[in-house]
């Protein structure tokens, strides 16, 4: 069982014994569709670049229903949930969660 695994089972307070199948966050969703976000006018300005991390909420039908932030600049973090809630994964036959990185690069002035 990984580190992380153990966080979140943790963190919901249940930990299952070793051999169960994993919590659904350990579910592997191959993203098939991906909207790129917007960069924020302001962000740019202020030349303000880096990665928003966030926890996605994956529904069986491979829709996101929910993020929740992990870390990231607070001008990024709402573009980068405006696009990941567009995106799509796989199917699957439970709710999952995983987490994504969205990069905001600043190109050369």
């Amino acid at each position: 069982m990984s580190f992380r695994t153990l966080r979140q089972l943790l963190m919901l307070g249940t930990l299952l014994p070793i051999g169960y199948p994993a919590f659904a966050a350990d579910v592997h969703r191959t993203v098939v569709s991906r909207v790129a976000p917007t960069y924020p006018e302001l962000a740019k300005r202020m030349r303000i670049g880096g990665k928003v991390v966030l926890v996605v909420t994956i529904q069986p039908d491979g829709t996101v229903s929910g993020t929740k932030v992990q870390s990231g600049h607070a001008l990024l973090v709402p573009a980068a949930e405006d696009a990941v809630k567009r995106w799509h994964f796989n199917p699957n036959s439970e709710v999952s969660e995983t987490e994504v990185e969205v990069a905001f690069n600043l190109g050369p002035q």
